[in-house]
Parts: structure tokens; C-alpha cells; sequence
């Protein structure tokens, strides 16, 4: 199944734990026969969140650069860009339902590549329901599925 992974799943890979969230879970998914795809706007986000650690002093910023670049250079991972022109029209689309313009570009990425966002957001878990929600996915990806890690696993 192809899967993309919201930011929350890749933190670990850069040195950030996060609660219920296993360090090794796309290892697992891999495992598992998924194919696992990351928006290219998520290395914006870890680097950002990165660097929140690293003014902290609890990260080096080595820790953040190295956990970076291996995802980055992971031939299992495909790497979906957000410059993609149906992308950026889903992603312009679902900004009238969404707030977080990031979290528009991981959903496009989702719908437009995979079959499954693997998410913890609330904010995008919500508007899964809405009609609004559903008439895009029908133009663009009719089977598209939103779900939560413990769904998957």
C-alpha cells in the first residue's frame, strides 16, 4: 500500500520522540510491504522543528543534518515534490477547508500519490468527514484514505 507519512512519523529520524509513536515505525512500515512516500515540504518542517531543538541545546545541529540526509538519500522512501502542478491546484483547493498551508501541501501530496495519509493531526482528521473534503478526493483519488498509525499497523 502506498502510504505517505505525515512529519510527525519522520521526527525520531532527526533525534525527536514523540509519544505513541514507535523511533522505528518506518522501518516497520517498509517491512510490512508498504511503500512509504514523504512530501518534500516535510524537510522544511523538520529542519524547523530541528532547529527549535538545537536553540534549546537538547540537538546538535549534526544530529538534525544527518537524520535529514538520510531520509533524504533513502532509495525506499519516495520523495513526492510539492512544485508538482496538480499538487499545488489540490493544495490551493483544500486551503478553503484547512488552515495550515503545509498541512494542504502534505494532504495534496497524499491524495495526488498515495492511497493512504498516515496522520495524527486533528485538524486533518476533521475535515475527512466534510463534503467539501470528499468532492475533491472524488476528482482526484475516489479510494483516498486519511488514517491514524494504530490503522495501519
Amino acid at each position: 500500500m502506498k502510504l505517505l507519512l505525515d512529519t510527525t512519523y519522520f521526527l525520531p529520524v532527526i533525534g525527536i520522540s514523540v509519544k505513541n509513536i514507535p523511533w522505528n515505525t518506518i522501518i516497520e512500515l517498509i517491512k510490512g510491504g508498504h511503500q512509504v512516500l514523504i512530501s518534500e515540504i516535510t524537510f522544511f518542517e523538520l529542519s524547523a522543528k530541528g532547529a527549535k531543538y538545537i536553540v534549546a541545546e537538547t540537538l546538535t545541529p549534526e544530529r538534525v543534518s544527518k537524520g535529514i540526509r538520510a531520509l533524504l538519500y533513502d532509495d525506499r522512501i519516495e520523495k513526492i515534490p510539492i512544485y508538482d502542478t496538480s499538487i499545488l491546484l489540490t493544495a490551493f483547493k483544500l486551503r478553503m477547508i484547512l488552515n495550515d498551508f503545509i498541512d494542504c501541501l502534505i494532504l495534496s501530496s497524499a491524495i495526488n500519490r498515495a492511497e493512504i495519509l498516515v496522520t495524527e493531526d486533528k485538524d486533518i482528521l476533521e475535515i475527512s468527514n466534510k463534503r467539501s473534503f470528499q468532492n475533491i478526493i472524488q476528482i482526484s483519488n475516489p479510494k483516498f484514505k486519511i488514517k491514524k498509525l494504530k490503522n495501519i499497523i
